[in-house]
């Protein structure tokens, strides 16, 4: 029998007006490196009996973040003896390859690999404990090329462990590292030899960001002592701005709020700045447009990046030099003033996706929050794995989480 092709045209457009946005996850804190997911029709509660877990994989220790492209999911970890990056079907969690790419590494605040990886075109960027940057096929696992990024005599890796995730730009991978010259470097995504450096030396936590500021592209990094604008492809240092932390740990990610201004915070009981970027003829500068800093501040974000939604920002505030008191906090971006602060809420990490704020607590409770101005509504909190720091990762309608024991896929598509 023929089929009828104005019914069948009329299904297909029926379907798709109730199409969902989805999207990969292929680097740390997503694809527009600001921990938010566009896709919609999320679920905004959780069963009694639990969420949808679709599968569960063990692995091993480590602090990686998960990433998501072209159908497989990608992490580091390690056993007692090796760090490896695992590439794990996506619909399944069967394993696709794993590669061994540098011994084991330990640290007395965690062991394992901190950094999440990158995936650009064909191939996989990590970074180890101790700063090796490695490139690998995505599709084999086959290492193409692997140095040292803290090779400078004399020098040692960053106290707490190298934990940059690999920003790549055209021809550019860009991490922190540790070197007499600059934090910040950027090394050939052909061949991994260092093209530049840049920055104070002082190394920090946190990952190289691509951000649009008046109208030109640059790299946002936070360095152990500064936040600092660089040229991708050259490493010339556009502008610098002091932020000096306790330990060096600037940790939590530069967040864009306009076309000229970004946010920078640290815990320790540090605090937040927003900084106006302007060019003129005289070159670039960075000024506070307002700050609060110290045991008052409005948001002090420990490792967790603040998410930025309608003008607002949403993060954990953490109270004391790294202490067990957290807030969730809701900002207005513009003035840095308080909305709303859901007090003792807990150390967590959050992502942001459907208007909600998907968040996984250090305990290894995945809890739901309304993102709204309107005050503090939680809607959804279960346990489902062990300690973690980890942001929840959305990737075409599934939710991934990570432990020291396993990855974890849980489908989030709302059920009509």
């Amino acid at each position: 029998m023929r089929p009828h092709y104005g019914l069948l045209c009329f299904a297909l457009c029926f379907v798709g007006s109730f199409s969902v946005q989805a999207d990969d996850w292929p680097r740390f804190l997503g694809p527009q490196h600001k921990g938010v997911s566009d896709e919609t029709n999320l679920v905004g509660s959780i069963p009694a009996a639990g969420p949808d877990v679709l599968w569960r994989v063990d692995l091993g220790v480590g602090s990686s973040g998960v990433v998501v492209s072209a159908g497989t999911v990608y992490t580091l970890f390690q056993d007692d003896a090796r760090q490896y990056v695992v590439a794990l079907d996506e619909s399944s969690g069967d394993l696709k390859w794993k590669s061994g790419i540098a011994d084991a590494y330990l640290n007395p605040q965690a062991n394992g690999p901190r950094s999440t990886p990158t995936v650009a075109g064909d191939a996989v960027y990590v970074m180890t404990g101790e700063g090796i940057l490695v490139s690998l096929d995505s599709d084999s696992g086959k290492i193409r090329w692997s140095v040292n990024t803290v090779s400078d005599p004399g020098m040692e890796p960053a106290q707490f462990g190298m934990s940059s995730s690999p920003l790549v730009y055209n021809d550019v991978v860009v991490v922190q590292t540790v070197s007499q010259d600059g934090s910040i470097a950027g090394f050939s995504v052909e061949s991994g030899v260092r093209k530049w450096v840049a920055g104070i030396p002082e190394c920090g936590y946190a990952s190289p960001a691509l951000i649009s500021l008046c109208g030109v592209r640059q790299i946002v990094a936070m360095t152990g002592a500064s936040v600092a604008g660089i040229v991708p492809h050259s490493g010339e240092l556009l502008w610098e701005h002091p932020f000096v932390t306790d330990f060096n740990c600037n940790t939590a990610n530069p967040v864009q709020i306009d076309e000229s201004s970004v946010l920078i915070s640290a815990g320790e009981n540090h605090g937040s700045v927003l900084l106006g970027v302007t060019e003129s003829d005289d070159g670039w500068t960075a000024e506070e447009r307002w700050s609060s800093l110290g045991k008052r501040s409005v948001l002090r974000a420990e490792w967790q990046t603040p998410v930025l939604l309608d003008g607002h920002l949403f993060g954990l505030d953490n109270i004391g030099a790294a202490g067990p008191i957290t807030n969730l906090v809701c900002v207005n971006a513009a003035t840095g003033k308080s909305v709303w602060s859901k007090r003792r809420f807990g150390k967590s990490n959050l992502t942001l996706a459907d208007g909600k704020l998907f968040m996984v607590t250090i305990d290894g409770e995945l809890v739901i929050v309304n993102a709204t101005t309107d005050g503090f509504r939680e809607t959804a909190r279960t346990k489902v794995l062990r300690m973690t720091r980890q942001a929840p990762v959305i990737a075409n309608g599934r939710l991934y989480l990570r432990d020291d024991k396993e990855v974890v896929c849980i489908d989030v598509l709302a059920k009509s």
